[in-house]
């Protein structure tokens, strides 16, 4: 795997550098600013960018951007974008174009490295993985609504919901709740009809249906 990193912190940057080189990952290039993000890719027929969502000169949102940029032109190229505080928005935006292979994680999750490995190679692969902490914000926001449907689900259904959200494949649900994968295709047909959406068994249009439902609590 080829990958280029866009991050501001030297810190961060160089630590996920040494990270990845030592896992047998090519790093390509490290770059402070998100600036020429797409030649870059180009240049160093990069498999994979790992960017940061608040960059030079103004810290708001141009790694977002650079990395949307990316995607426009070259649609669902592998894109892991990194946040220091939860920002539901940017995750919306971010999977906006429906073609999967994107993560939206936060950046304390580096330090897990197993977990932040595995989750590259899901990106890689086409998966759509989200920060458990995103979802968590959301499905909070939206249980606090007295007429929100959330409120119809049972504790599993929203249990199984959460990890929908966050991208996991029927199997893994069913392996982490330690139930039947029988039984996850139950409760994801419940949680469908109760919140009204689309039965769609497709990874990222599935991510994709919940967190605008859920966006929109």
């Amino acid at each position: 795997m080829r990958v280029v990193i866009a991050e501001d912190d030297t810190l961060l940057r160089e630590g996920l550098a040494a990270l990845l080189s030592a896992e047998g990952i090519e790093v390509v290039a490290a770059r402070p600013d998100a600036d020429r993000l797409y030649e870059t890719i180009e240049e160093f027929d990069a498999g994979l960018a790992i960017v940061d969502v608040r960059m030079p000169p103004t810290y708001t949102d141009e790694g977002l951007r650079a990395a949307m940029q990316v995607r426009a032109v070259r649609p669902g190229f592998p894109m892991l974008v990194l946040s220091a505080h939860v920002e539901t928005k940017y995750a919306g935006e971010l999977l906006a174009d429906g073609a999967g292979a994107v993560g939206y994680l936060l950046k304390e999750r580096v330090g897990a490295v197993e977990d932040f490995l595995r989750t590259m190679d899901r990106v890689v692969r086409g998966e759509t993985v989200l920060d458990p902490e995103v979802v968590t914000t959301l499905m909070r926001r939206g249980s606090s609504r007295s007429r929100s449907p959330l409120t119809a689900l049972t504790a599993r259904e929203r249990d199984v919901l959460q990890l929908m959200a966050q991208g996991h494949r029927n199997g893994d649900i069913a392996a982490e709740l330690h139930v039947t994968e029988a039984a996850i295709h139950k409760h994801i047909r419940n949680i469908f009809n109760k919140l009204g959406l689309l039965a769609d068994d497709a990874g990222h249009r599935r991510v994709l249906a919940v967190l605008t439902y859920l966006r929109e609590q």
